[in-house]
């Protein structure tokens, strides 16, 4: 996913994006409407009865067809995994910001 596009996303509040850095990496700087759930906790929080995720989450659960799901690190390396993790538990649609927050800090400050 490139970066225009998540802005433009972001812009409609058409997309549910997902930072599975850490929290103290979240804490430092963030994408506005991220919401943190790092990579090692991933798998069981897909997992997670929709209530559940909303409870711990504060949002609304991702739905296995929802095609707006997003995920983001630093550098896009850890997004890699966190796909592979959502599309192993049937997310086919989930894509992943490869530039990362790295890109998206570049991006905000021209």
């Amino acid at each position: 996913l490139a970066g225009f596009l998540l802005k433009a996303m972001l812009a409609n509040h058409s997309v549910q994006l997902f930072d599975v850095r850490n929290p103290d990496e979240f804490q430092g700087g963030r994408i506005p409407d991220s919401v943190n759930i790092p990579l090692g906790q991933l798998e069981e929080s897909l997992k997670l009865p929709p209530q559940q995720f909303q409870l711990q989450f504060g949002v609304k659960a991702p739905e296995k067809e929802d095609d707006n799901i997003v995920f983001h690190c630093r550098s896009g390396k850890r997004s890699l995994t966190a796909l592979e993790i959502a599309h192993r538990l049937g997310f086919s649609k989930a894509r992943h910001y490869a530039g990362g927050y790295i890109d998206w800090e570049q991006r905000e400050k021209k």
